[in-house]
């Protein structure tokens, strides 16, 4: 099947797919049902060429699909190692307010849009106490995995978070291990998104 590029905000398709694949010249593996409402589980975006400073906002545009939440007006986030700014541009698109962190800098004009605020400090230093309470909070930080489950952890321990979407990139081998151990926390998910590389998004909404 081919599937048409979708709008981000547009529901996921509703209707079932099904999927099969020749194992031999006379052996079918079919499913009435997928894990994906995409065909091969492959979405594609009408893609903004001109906002946002790379491409890696893709990947939390599906995962924010597929779960069927969004962030949105009146609500906080907290884009941790943001630069140079995808996930805060896509984010402040959604009208929610986004607090943006990072040593290093926004692209300019990133940086410019009113509903970010951006904070030059390390993702791993800032206090979850010293925020405040916050609806989401995001991570897109480059950093072995079992550095991201002890950010996590951190934020976990202090209650002020409702709901998180982070990336784990592993660097070599995977991390199996941590990935379990993210896959542990209460109310948690891992997927593997189409758009992801050599890494996982794991996604905790209540």
């Amino acid at each position: 099947m081919s599937a048409k590029p979708l709008q981000f905000g547009s529901p996921a398709p509703s209707a079932p797919l099904g999927s099969w694949t020749l194992l031999d010249a006379t052996t079918l593996l079919a499913a009435p049902h997928c894990t994906s409402p995409f065909p091969n589980g492959e979405i594609r975006f009408f893609e903004d060429r001109g906002g946002p400073p790379s491409r890696a906002y893709l990947k939390l545009w599906e995962a924010l699909i597929l779960i069927g939440r969004c962030p949105g007006p009146g609500e906080v986030c907290v884009d941790l190692g943001s630069s140079p700014g995808g996930w805060s541009w896509a984010l402040a698109q959604t009208g929610t307010r986004v607090i943006s962190v990072d040593k290093a800098p926004l692209a300019p004009a990133v940086a410019r849009l009113p509903a970010i605020e951006y904070r030059r400090e390390s993702a791993f230093a800032l206090d979850p106490r010293a925020v405040g309470p916050i609806d989401w909070l995001f991570s897109d930080v480059v950093c072995y995995p079992a550095r991201l489950l002890t950010l996590v952890e951190r934020w976990l321990d202090a209650g002020t978070c409702r709901r998180f979407l982070c990336t784990i990139k592993f660097q070599g081998e995977t991390d199996h291990t941590t990935a379990s151990r993210f896959a542990a926390i209460p109310g948690s998910q891992l997927r593997h998104l189409h758009h992801n590389k050599h890494e996982l998004t794991w996604i905790k909404l209540g």
